[in-house]
């Protein structure tokens, strides 16, 4: 079996974890096989506790939730088992073209011919800048993903639900409105200190870069570039 991670021995923290709250059926079915505790079930194929009579995938989840909260995981975890709807599981570097469900892709569209086509005045001075920016921060070249991104980088997603797709690691797009970042989120102690900004679905909303502190900005790409590295 696996170890821990703690400092205690690892059958004295077995026999304190009790299994998660679960069907009748799985319940019996464990204690059938003869486990009393959670800890036993690390290291075990999954697909041997799966087979248990009266075991579902819905309790393969409940189980496999409760087992990472202790660095705990069976032998041959298959996150898509009992999945719940969302939920990221693992961030792989570069893009993984076969196993890509997301329909925003890189494109052969320059970057900079585009940004100077934009019709605002606005999008093409701001789009300017951050082409710039991002380019200084990341080290990166840009790309365009779908017809109005520019990204950085390359991951590839995958979701408990099976779901998997590439995107960017940061990127912006200098819309209409509003100079839309993405990657920079979930860094509420510098987001303190930019400036004017939305906040959306993974993106900040910037109406104008004079609203923000640039050398925030600079940081606050720095953190995602690095935050979302696999």
């Amino acid at each position: 079996m696996a170890g821990s991670g703690h400092a205690l021995p690892y059958t004295e923290l077995m026999a304190d974890v009790p299994f998660p709250r679960t069907s009748a059926p799985a319940s019996r079915a464990l204690a059938s096989a003869g486990y009393t505790h959670l800890g036993e079930l690390a290291g075990v194929p999954m697909r041997d506790v799966l087979a248990l009579h009266g075991m579902g995938p819905k309790a393969i989840g409940l189980l496999r939730r409760a087992m990472t909260e202790h660095g705990w995981e069976f032998a041959d975890d298959d996150a898509s088992v009992g999945a719940r709807a969302g939920g990221l599981v693992a961030i792989e570097d570069g893009r993984k073209p076969e196993r890509n469900a997301n329909a925003t892709e890189p494109t052969g569209i320059e970057p900079a011919a585009w940004i100077s086509a934009l019709p605002k005045k606005r999008q093409r001075e701001d789009g300017a800048a951050l082409l710039t920016l991002f380019a200084d921060v990341t080290g990166e070249d840009p790309v365009m993903w779908g017809p109005s991104i520019v990204g950085y980088g390359a991951v590839h997603y995958t979701y408990e639900s099976g779901r998997e797709g590439d995107m960017p690691r940061v990127g912006f797009s200098p819309r209409s409105a509003s100079n839309s970042l993405y990657g920079l989120s979930g860094h509420d102690d510098v987001l303190a200190r930019l400036g004017k900004y939305r906040a959306g679905a993974g993106c900040l909303y910037i109406n104008k870069l004079a609203d923000v502190e640039q050398d925030v900005l600079r940081e606050l790409i720095a953190l995602g570039w690095r935050s979302n590295a696999p």
